[in-house]
C-alpha cells in the first residue's frame, strides 16, 4: 500500500509509541495516513532509523516518520490514540491540548474503566472515544515492535453525536488491515474485557505463573470463575447487560490460549508500575456506589497494591519516612 498522505483524510496522533501506538500508527501511516508520533526513550533513534514492525499480517519498514519527544512541538490532529498505560493519565491533561482542536476525537486504546469520563470532563470542545485492543504485542527494542497475534479493535462512543466519526475511524483501521468493529456500547464492552482483565491480570501476578497454569489447577480456576462472576454482577449493578454465559465462553477461550503472560505480569517483571487503579479499583467504586459489593476484585487489588510497592522498593522509602 502507498505510504503517501491522503488530502481528505483524518490525521492521526499516536499518544505512545510502544507494543500498541507503534503497531496501530504504524499500519495507518503505510495505508497512506498522516501519522505523528509521541515516543519516549527511542525518540531519536526513531527519527534516523524509522520504525520497524514484524507483524503476522505481513512486516512493516517505515523508514521515515514524524516523531517527537514533546507534544508541544506536534500538530493538532483529527484523532489522538492515547495508547500509554493507564498509570500515565496523570500526564494527559499536559500532553493532550497542543494536539486537540475543537472536534478532535481522543480515543482511548487503554484498558480500564472511567477514563472516557476524565477526558470528557477536562476536554469539553473534544469527542472521546474508547478502543479496546485485543492484541498480542511487544516492543522488541528502539523502533522495534514485535506483533505476535490477534489485534482486533473494538471503537465505542463516549460522546454524542459522533457516530459518523466513529465510523470513519472503523474504516481507516479496516482499510489499514486492522480488524475493527463498532460496539453500540462503551459500557458494556468496557465491563466485558474487565471480567477477563480483572481475574486474570491480577492472578498473574499474585500467584506468580501464565495463564495455563492458573486454567489447569481446581482451585485457581475456580477463583476465576468466582471472580468473572462477580464482576458480571457488578456490572449488572451499574446498569449493564452481560450475559453470565460470557464468563464460560471466555474461560473456553484461555483454556485454547497457549501460555501467556498478561501485560500486569509483564510490568510487575519489569518493576513498573501495575494498572490496578482503572482495572481493579474503579470498577470496585462503580460498583459500590450502585450499591453491589466487589470483595474479591478489592481483595484481590489490594494484593496487587502491596506487591507492586513491595516490588518497586517503595517500601524502604515508606519507612525512611516512619522513622524520620
Amino acid at each position: 500500500m502507498a505510504t503517501t498522505s491522503r488530502k481528505d483524510s483524518l490525521t492521526y496522533a499516536i499518544v505512545g509509541t510502544g507494543a500498541v501506538g507503534g503497531l496501530y500508527g504504524a499500519c495507518l501511516q503505510k495505508a497512506g495516513h498522516t501519522v505523528h508520533f509521541l515516543a519516549h526513550s527511542d525518540a531519536e533513534y526513531i527519527a534516523q532509523h524509522g520504525l520497524e514492525v514484524e507483524s503476522p499480517w505481513g512486516d512493516i519498514s517505515l523508514p521515515q516518520v514524524h516523531v517527537y519527544s514533546r507534544t508541544n512541538d506536534m500538530p493538532a490532529c483529527d484523532v489522538v490514540c492515547v495508547c500509554l498505560k493507564s498509570t500515565m493519565n496523570h500526564l494527559l491533561p499536559r500532553l493532550l491540548p497542543p494536539l486537540l482542536h475543537p472536534g478532535t476525537v481522543i480515543l482511548l486504546m487503554q484498558n480500564g474503566l472511567g477514563a472516557e469520563e476524565e477526558m470528557a470532563a477536562l476536554f469539553p470542545s473534544a469527542l472521546v472515544a474508547g478502543g479496546l485492543c485485543y492484541v498480542a504485542s511487544n516492543k522488541a527494542g528502539p523502533g522495534h515492535i514485535r506483533h505476535i497475534g490477534e489485534g482486533n479493535v473494538l471503537l465505542g462512543a463516549h460522546s454524542n453525536g459522533m457516530q459518523d466519526l466513529i465510523n470513519r475511524i472503523r474504516s481507516d483501521f479496516t482499510a489499514a488491515g486492522v480488524p475493527c468493529t463498532v460496539d453500540p456500547s462503551l459500557f458494556d464492552a468496557r465491563w466485558r474485557k474487565l471480567v477477563w482483565n480483572i481475574p486474570y491480570n491480577g492472578l498473574s501476578v499474585v500467584l506468580n505463573v501464565e495463564t495455563d497454569r492458573i486454567m489447569a489447577h481446581p482451585s485457581s480456576r475456580a477463583l476465576v470463575a468466582d471472580i468473572m462472576k462477580e464482576v458480571v454482577l457488578g456490572n449488572h449493578a451499574c446498569g449493564g447487560t452481560i450475559e453470565e454465559g460470557y464468563i464460560a465462553e471466555l474461560m473456553a477461550v484461555t483454556d485454547r490460549l497457549k501460555p501467556y503472560s498478561p501485560s500486569m505480569k509483564l510490568d510487575y517483571e519489569a518493576a513498573r508500575p501495575l494498572e490496578v487503579e482503572y482495572i481493579h479499583r474503579r470498577p470496585v467504586a462503580a460498583a459500590r456506589a450502585a450499591g453491589f459489593e466487589m470483595a474479591r476484585v478489592e481483595a484481590l487489588a489490594a494484593e496487587l497494591e502491596f506487591l507492586d510497592a513491595q516490588r518497586r522498593g517503595e517500601f524502604a522509602a515508606d519507612r525512611k519516612t516512619l522513622n524520620n
